[in-house]
């Protein structure tokens, strides 16, 4: 992570940091979908909706998503609301300003080199947010504040300004390196090319010899004689954009134009059959006319689910408009906050492989049903026509599984009773930072940080004889870390084996049991009272 600005955002709490416990994600293939059959050879069938907490689901990505994620989009809670009707407003927007600190450090981690992240947001946070970014992100990867313009009407009963557009904050992992795409040819700019001398290489339109001269560059003469006499230079302050030799090369082909009297100034002939379909870079005001509104988004939602559509969505447009520039065919979409799941059903169509987390119920009652539609190619809303979707691919359904550890009636702490023998390997393999790879040919072998170093996990207790059948399946040229609940005998007779106890060895590494890290308030202190923190149960920021 980049080291600290000299301008740090500080909030109440800030130091309190929740301990989180790795969790092993569980699919439902009941809730899993796919097509019935392949449309095309590009789909892609292995994107994942992920129910359950998303600070938790963010933490259970890392170990293998950490580096491959090239664009997140986030559409955070803009604030707190009125949940925080009865605190003061310096708790509102610590708790905010917590909960997002702490996904955003591990966003920050899944992004590649070449990713970038795109946050959604409005004036209530978006400045505190940006300071907060730069602490995370670092300030000299801040990109753009693009802003959307998300309503097209005034609101005549607005107290002070009537409030039309949300703010868009770009960073990039990596940005001395990192480009966004440029933005796709349109009808409109097609239509300013034309070819009224019918030049052979078709319709054209003209443009200058020359350009801004950039910083101290000295302006050094230059005159240059076309072949009709015409003497040209280029205007005080700029530079000829051609040597000699090219203008030379552009007058005989007939590339220069001098207007229809052939007395204006000498400008280029660009041709549209040479600049391809790659269009402008995008500017950082984004129109509803290009990008879509809240009342589009709305009714995109209901086409999904008519009888309770989702509150806050964004229209399809304006996810396609990041993606666009974010990503290419293949690359792999986060969305933590994925509310009516726009951004899957969005990367989907434009063919991007994709990750969703959704707490809420509505990722069943609006996410699936959506994707379902776009999966079997019923869905004619949004952008489907504009990329010419007909539907195929699938996606597969996680739920995060429950906490490793629990206390039994004696407040110890043990397995908890809901693990079977693979997801307890599979835990415990994040715990330890394995990957988790069990064999088909070694029952010992459940996952490997190299290729001569592996982890063994069991619930039983291990005899001595028992560790020296393992230590010579193992061999002088690997070593096996061996995690299991106890073990007779000395733990330093074999050397190829370390031994440690289940649950000892990852006791003190989380908090276990935390199920939920969503905003919570009951036990913040009231207007009035001292906002103390430390070592204060009611101070104690719980995000």
């Amino acid at each position: 992570m980049p080291t600290p600005n000299r301008l740090e955002l500080t909030w109440i709490g800030k130091e309190l940091r929740p301990r989180l416990e790795p969790r092993i994600l569980l699919e439902d293939p009941a809730l899993s979908y796919h097509a019935a059959e392949r449309v095309t050879e590009a789909d892609i069938f292995d994107n994942r909706l992920i129910f359950g907490d998303n600070l938790l689901a963010l933490k259970a990505l890392e170990q293998e998503f950490a580096g491959k994620v090239k664009c997140i989009f986030i559409d955070p809670p803009y604030n707190t609301g009125s949940a925080f009707e009865h605190y003061d407003d310096g708790i509102e927007h610590s708790i905010w300003l917590g909960m997002m600190r702490d996904r955003l450090e591990i966003s920050y981690r899944l992004l590649a080199e070449d990713g970038s992240i795109w946050i959604t947001i409005d004036d209530t946070e978006a400045h505190y947010l940006k300071v907060l970014c730069d602490e995370i992100f670092g300030r000299t990867n801040f990109v753009a504040n693009a802003i959307w313009q998300k309503k097209y009407t005034l609101a005549n009963d607005a107290k002070w300004l009537s409030e039309n557009h949300d703010h868009i904050l770009v960073y990039a992992k990596n940005k001395p390196t990192w480009r966004p795409n440029r933005l796709g040819r349109s009808s409109e700019m097609d239509a300013r090319y034309s070819n009224p001398d019918n030049h052979p290489k078709g319709p054209w339109k003209s443009t200058p010899l020359y350009a801004k001269r950039i910083g101290s560059e000295k302006e050094q003469a230059f005159t240059f004689t076309f072949k009709n006499g015409v003497v040209w230079s280029a205007p005080r302050g700029s530079s000829p954009r051609f040597p000699a030799h090219k203008l030379n090369e552009m007058d005989d082909n007939n590339e220069i134009w001098f207007g229809t009297d052939g007395k204006a100034t000498p400008s280029r002939k660009t041709f549209l059959c040479e600049i391809g379909q790659e269009g402008p870079p995008s500017p950082t005001i984004w129109l509803y006319t290009e990008v879509g509104h809240n009342h589009e988004a709305r009714e995109e939602v209901k086409a999904a689910n008519p009888e309770s559509p989702f509150d806050t969505p964004k229209p399809e447009r304006l996810i396609k408009r990041v993606l666009e520039l974010a990503t290419v065919k293949g690359d792999l979409v986060l969305d933590s906050f994925a509310g009516s799941g726009t951004t899957g059903a969005v990367a989907h169509k434009m063919r991007r492989r994709w990750i969703m987390v959704e707490l809420g119920q509505h990722c069943h009652t609006h996410i699936i049903p959506r994707l379902k539609k776009v999966i079997d190619g019923s869905d004619d809303g949004g952008i489907s026509k504009s990329v010419d979707w007909n539907g195929g691919g699938g996606f597969r359904y996680y739920r995060l599984a429950p906490s490793l550890l629990k206390q039994d009636k004696y407040r110890q702490w043990v397995v908890n009773d809901a693990y079977n023998a693979e997801m307890l390997a599979e835990a415990m393999c994040k715990h330890m930072g394995f990957e988790y790879a069990p064999s088909d040919e070694a029952y010992w072998m459940h996952g490997h940080s190299t290729e001569s170093d592996f982890i063994f996990v069991t619930a039983q207790t291990l005899t001595h004889e028992a560790l020296a059948h393992l230590s010579e399946e193992v061999g002088d040229n690997r070593t096996l870390l061996v995690c299991c609940s106890a073990w007779n005998g000395k733990p330093d007779s074999f050397q190829n084996l370390t031994l440690t106890k289940i649950p000892n060895a990852i006791l003190t590494r989380c908090e276990f049991g935390h199920d939920d890290y969503s905003l919570q308030v009951e036990n913040l202190p009231v207007r009035n009272q001292s906002p103390s923190i430390a070592g204060s149960p009611q101070g104690r920021l719980d995000i």
